[in-house]
């Protein structure tokens, strides 16, 4: 007989146990991948989690991240009450306060900045979790303040601003019913496994993978073809696999002729990038860039996965996706069943297959009525094309110099100075704020610089909606109280309207019907989801009709677009042309040969590792029992050898701008003359080696995916 005892051991819920299985949703990963949660829970403590198997998106897996759950919940350096700044800027010197004099203090100092010096002269940004994004960006413009901003100004914006440059609305790949999957720069099995699981049942049905990254992955070794370029070189393997579709007539003609603009000029700049031009500027064999676009094209149904930010981290980045989506152009494969559909979003980025009105909720006041944003002067393509936000890459340079206005204020919702370029420079000129209030969960380096902390609380403890994309729905609630005093960063954010902007009627019902005013179009309710804890199907999903671009495609020519009516408009700034020109990275070996022979390796940062994302979770003892904890780059074993080094070995790595101590760590998975850096480490922080200003002209994103350094061994005793 099994006794009570044994059954509590074995953490089985049940009425002998008195544990009690809840649903929740994962956030530690964000926004595309919110894994369903079982939540364990006895005498109000999480004791175990597991995958939801009901959930869309993980079917009851989890990976290392979504397994330390609980860790990440109950971490000993939680913030545990509001905290107000006793010392100078950055010295973790804070006293606790209570809630109400600490929204106090925000809202006065806000509101100070406002009457001194213009809304616009308070900041409004989000970094991780992403769920309170909608009313943040209300918050801001409700206040009067054009300057939301958010760490899509390094993430997938870009992105999405060259699929919106060549088709005006970007397009998903439909994994599930394509023939040939065109993998550029993403390794879901490390940062995605849901949709591992799927490319691997599509795999074992017989779809074809080719697969485009610098780096051996688990996603490479299951390609049919894999293409190495060295980083930054993507547009001219792009370019090289249009030449050979074009010059081979496989390109869908009629679809080119009938729904596209500036296929002549197009064709005629393509016609110069062979594969053989290809492989003397990426490394890329010529033969196995003809097999590909062969391949690809050949395909009765094909498609372009993207990642979010690899590609366009360089200098040439959205002129280099530019040429990648364009191959879905070529090929007739845009907004049709196996190829990239273009399906828009129903709430937080993510097509849900239902209609809301998070658009009109964010918007009280349209942007355009405002100051100019921002970045508004040196990015004009990304204020065109991105989003309502400001380009906070900008940021650090308007706090220093107060042009083209002072920023006197700053709320920043999980924010991390370290994701910036030149991530000491940032720091220093957040000393220049009048005022800086910070939400987190634990005391970062950027929550030190604060005037005012708040402490949030985890996805486990608080409400949030979510979409996924077969037309599934969850609006999780708290398995547990908030821990200590935290609070969930929405209700900050309404408790800030009180003080902000009053006069709000939205504002002022509160957040669950802010939600139903949100979701009224798409039939569902707070209380219907509610009924629902592990999620449901949204009621009448919408089925998009494919070819939308029929109708006239959302460019402002109403085609597709080969020559960016956009770009034109600003073609006489440097490095912005109408064509998807390939040009190498600023500082590459083409770009800059003197920097070059002092700097011989190119540097790639960022990227991603299984257990962590970003530095998010490298501080539990779970994820980092699965990697030495040390900051570490990846080299060739050849260069390696080269240099005299083995693993483990100190190393610096230098750029023109800095330097930084790590271990080093000989892989095959890196191509010879590549260093590979990943970002995060507060004590080697690699960000901080780059420039402030080397960014992409048109997104404003930086970088990190290809510069230059130089490695060195560090003398014994050193």
């Amino acid at each position: 007989m099994v006794t009570p005892e044994a059954l509590l051991r074995a953490k089985v819920p049940g009425p002998e146990t008195g544990i009690e299985v809840k649903k929740s949703i994962c956030t530690i990963c964000d926004p595309l991948t919110q894994c369903g949660l079982d939540a364990y829970v006895k005498d109000g403590v999480v004791i175990k989690v597991e995958g939801s198997s009901e959930n869309p998106f993980n079917r009851g897996r989890l990976c290392a991240k979504g397994a330390a759950t609980r860790q990440y919940l109950y971490h000993a350096d939680r913030i545990k009450t509001p905290l107000r700044r006793t010392g100078p800027r950055g010295s973790g010197a804070f006293e606790p306060i209570s809630w109400d004099v600490a929204l106090d203090e925000i809202g006065r100092r806000a509101n100070d900045a406002k009457r001194d010096f213009g809304p616009e002269s308070v900041v409004f940004y989000a970094g991780y979790t992403k769920y309170f994004r909608p009313y943040l960006i209300r918050l801001a413009h409700a206040f009067g303040s054009p300057n939301y901003c958010s760490e899509s100004s390094t993430c997938n914006m870009a992105t999405a601003m060259a699929q919106k440059l060549v088709f005006g609305l970007p397009g998903a790949p439909d994994l599930m019913n394509t023939d040939c999957l065109l993998v550029w720069s993403s390794n879901p099995y490390y940062s995605g496994h849901g949709r591992a699981q799927m490319i691997d049942k599509k795999l074992a049905a017989g779809m074809k993978m080719i697969v485009v990254d610098p780096r051996r992955t688990p996603t490479t070794a299951r390609s049919h073809i894999h293409l190495q370029p060295r980083p930054g070189t993507d547009g001219a393997v792009a370019l090289a696999m249009a030449h050979v579709i074009i010059e081979e007539n496989l390109y869908d003609r009629e679809f080119v002729a009938t729904h596209t603009r500036g296929f002549d000029e197009y064709r005629d700049y393509v016609r110069t990038f062979t594969p053989e031009k290809a492989e003397s500027l990426s490394g890329v064999p010529a033969e196995r860039i003809r097999d590909a676009a062969r391949l690809f094209a050949h395909a009765k149904r094909a498609c372009v996965q993207p990642s979010a930010s690899p590609v366009v981290h360089h200098t040439n980045g959205v002129q280099n996706y530019r040429a990648i989506f364009m191959l879905v152009a070529l090929t007739g494969n845009y907004d049709v069943v196996g190829g990239n559909l273009a399906e828009p979003p129903s709430y937080l980025y993510v097509s849900g297959k239902f209609v809301t009105r998070e658009e009109e909720f964010e918007n009280p006041v349209p942007v355009s009525s405002m100051p100019p944003r921002i970045g508004a002067e040196k990015y004009p393509v990304w204020m065109q094309v991105a989003s309502p936000e400001a380009q906070a890459m900008f940021l650090p340079e308007q706090l220093r110099t107060g042009q083209p206005y002072p920023v006197k204020a700053m709320l920043g919702f999980g924010m991390n100075y370290r994701m910036w370029p030149d991530s000491e420079g940032f720091r220093q000129a957040l000393e220049k704020l009048d005022f800086l209030a910070v939400t987190d969960i634990f005391m970062t380096d950027t929550a030190r610089m604060a005037d005012i902390v708040l402490p949030a609380c985890a996805s486990l403890e608080r409400m949030e909606l979510r979409a996924y994309g077969p037309g599934y729905a969850v609006l999780s609630q708290p398995v547990v109280e908030p821990l200590y005093e935290s609070r969930s960063d929405v209700d900050m954010i309404f408790d800030l309207a009180k003080r902000l902007c009053p006069d709000d009627g939205l504002f002022a019902r509160g957040y669950e019907a802010c939600l139903d005013w949100i979701l009224e179009p798409s039939g569902m309710t707070v209380a219907g989801l509610k009924n629902h804890p592990g999620g449901m199907a949204a009621p009448n999903p919408i089925r998009p009709k494919e070819r939308k671009y029929a109708d006239g495609a959302k460019t402002p020519s109403g085609k597709i677009e080969f020559v960016s009516s956009v770009l034109e408009q600003f073609a006489d700034r440097p490095g912005i042309d109408p064509l998807p020109i390939y040009t190498p990275p600023r500082y590459s070996p083409e770009g800059d040969p003197a920097m070059a022979k002092e700097y011989p390796f190119i540097l790639n940062t960022g990227s991603r590792l299984p257990m962590f994302i970003h530095s998010r979770v490298n501080h539990l003892s779970w994820t980092r029992n699965l990697r030495p904890t040390h900051p570490a780059v990846d080299l060739n074993p050849a260069d390696a050898e080269r240099l005299g080094v083995r693993e483990g070995d100190d190393m610096t790595l230098s750029t023109p701008f800095g330097s930084i101590r790590v271990k080093a760590n000989p892989t095959h998975m890196v191509l010879p003359g590549v260093a590979h850096m990943y970002h995060g480490w507060a004590g080697a922080d690699v960000n901080s080696l780059f420039q402030g200003d080397y960014t992409d002209p048109i997104s404003g994103f930086p970088g990190y995916k290809s510069a230059l350094c130089r490695l060195e061994k560090v003398a014994e005793g050193r």
